[in-house]
């Protein structure tokens, strides 16, 4: 493992922090505050090529491996969470399931409109009574003569309300269990897609979240992922992409809460001198240090197998488990070190605090990451009854 960025890399980490200090963090106040989906940044952020970062040329993508992709999802995370989350969902859940499981017709119809922003997708697998228990799936599809009729219901589904295509889980075959599980590629324009915005959320306002009802939803003879019985493989390597992007976007969280802490430290004066100079202030910006640097490491470690095409599954686990917690406490410490500052918005710790909190559940809970961890250490499977 090499700690050392090529030239290549450095670059594309300067201009993503620099867009990020120029574009995102002024914006990103005001848009949690007014609960607003900023679509004009999404598109600043498309024309960047940070939107199917890890996708080839050849389908719109701008072709870069993993670790040079975690590193722009770091410098937006530490902007802004709420538009971190368009490029994890965008990149790591629909292009990269696109890119790998569909056919050459479906990759070359889709991908160049999603890595583009002409389309935004989403991610259909979460349900109100289906979280952990992703094989489990209420939402039903029937075969027709022209294809497939879907019905059931998305929850807490990213991009629901402004998505053209959404990649929709579904049971074909319930008696088959997991084996009868398929992913849709549905178009979102037709009357039966209905989403509902999820407002009143304690973090990630600035994101678009929603409910999904799929009544009678149409999905083509041909806009099936993979084959049936394939649904939870797919849904299980997109996982694996997601976390490893949530991770890389709370590295961000982290560095931005490090950032934020030593400027105030170094502002804000107290007994006649800056805080930054009392020990007890020192070593919890320390303790933030350690924390970053640690989940950093753990990142840019799960990266190098994924470029390397080795097994990851643990090791992006294990990113995804430490960095989400991580940050959660460096956010709770970043805090402290503002004081009563640090509890309102005028400082962007409070807003880590709150967006952070999400990242310990979706893409799998941190008590999820810990079972797929042991079960890679055991060889026995927490989640199988005896």
């Amino acid at each position: 493992m090499d700690f050392e960025l090529t030239d290549e890399q450095r670059l594309v980490q300067e201009t993503a922090r620099s867009f990020t200090d120029n574009e995102v963090v002024e914006r990103a106040r005001e848009n949690d505050r007014n609960e607003h989906f900023d679509l004009e940044l999404v598109g600043q952020i498309a024309n960047q090529g940070y939107l199917g970062a890890i996708v080839p040329r050849e389908y719109g993508g701008a072709g870069l491996d993993y670790l040079t992709y975690g590193l722009v999802v770091e410098e937006i995370g530490r902007g802004c969470s709420a538009m971190r989350t368009v490029i994890s969902v965008q990149t790591s859940r629909v292009c990269s399931s696109i890119l790998r499981w569909g056919t050459e017709e479906q990759k070359l119809h889709y991908l160049p409109k999603l890595c583009s922003g002409e389309w935004l997708g989403c991610f259909g697998l979460t349900e109100p009574d289906t979280g952990s228990d992703a094989a489990n799936q209420r939402t039903r599809a029937r075969r027709t003569d022209s294809g497939w009729v879907i019905n059931g219901a998305k929850m807490f589904i990213s991009l629901a309300n402004h998505a053209r295509v959404a990649l929709i889980f579904a049971q074909t075959d319930p008696k088959k269990g997991h084996r009868g599980l398929a992913c849709f590629l549905v178009d979102a324009d037709q009357p039966g897609f209905q989403p509902q915005p999820i407002h009143h959320k304690m973090g990630l306002r600035g994101s678009d979240t929603g409910a999904i009802s799929l009544d009678d939803c149409h999905a083509a003879g041909d806009a099936m992922l993979g084959e049936i019985g394939d649904g939870f493989k797919i849904a299980m390597t997109a996982l694996d992409s997601g976390r490893y992007s949530v991770a890389a976007g709370c590295v961000g969280i982290c560095q931005g809460c490090l950032e934020a802490s030593v400027n105030y430290s170094k502002d804000r004066v107290q007994f006649g001198r800056p805080i930054a100079s009392f020990q007890l202030v020192q070593e919890m910006i320390t303790d933030i240090k350690l924390h970053t640097d640690a989940a950093r490491m753990l990142v840019w470690r799960a990266a190098t197998l994924k470029d390397t095409g080795k097994p990851n599954t643990t090791e992006t686990s294990i990113a995804k488990l430490y960095a989400t917690e991580a940050a959660v406490h460096c956010a709770d410490t970043a805090i402290q070190v503002h004081g009563g500052s640090g509890y309102v918005d005028d400082y962007p710790v409070e807003r880590y605090y709150r967006d952070v909190r999400v990242t310990t559940l979706y893409e799998g809970t941190s008590q999820i990451q810990k079972l797929i961890i042991g079960r890679a250490l055991t060889g026995v499977n927490a989640l199988v009854p005896a």
